[in-house]
């Protein structure tokens, strides 16, 4: 399979709103990926399957991009494409634009229960820094992981 990543576009909403809802407990409602997609700071990119005659979303991730940080929102691959890579490639696109622009650190946060995905951060160099309590609601706490990155020599 070979993997598209681009922008997102008013037309993508459904998909990713699809794929949000079968990847978490409390998923985006569409209005608030429209609000993302309206907002300077935001970027949303999407990963197309280009395999068949019709290509289709199956995965996608939402960062912020304020002063030297970037925050990492969502990121999420659909089920049946899951531990296939498609959300490494997608960090690996956030992370590449990050340090092109200068970042000195991008954040994110991540349910305490899920192993799969804090191993991925792990992988691509992120550090687990703090607990958020409660963040998913009682008993699911967030950890809060980082990634520093060298500044550009100017």
């Amino acid at each position: 399979m070979r993997l598209i990543i681009r922008d997102a576009k008013s037309i993508d909403i459904q998909q990713i709103a699809a794929i949000e809802r079968l990847s978490f407990d409390q998923p985006w409602s569409v209005e608030s990926f429209v609000h993302e997609l309206s907002l300077p700071f935001s970027r949303t990119i999407v990963g197309l399957s280009n395999d068949g005659p019709r290509a289709e979303i199956i995965g996608y991730l939402c960062r912020w991009l304020v002063a030297d940080e970037c925050h990492i929102l969502s990121v999420a691959v659909a089920p049946q494409f899951r531990r296939t890579g498609i959300g490494e490639i997608l960090m690996g696109e956030a992370i590449a634009e990050a340090a092109v622009k200068g970042v000195a650190i991008i954040t994110l946060e991540v349910r305490r229960s899920n192993l799969a995905a804090r191993n991925l951060y792990r992988k691509l160099n992120f550090a687990e820094r703090r607990i958020r309590k409660n963040y998913y609601g009682p008993g699911e706490d967030a950890i809060i992981m980082e990634r520093r990155l060298k500044r550009r020599e100017h």
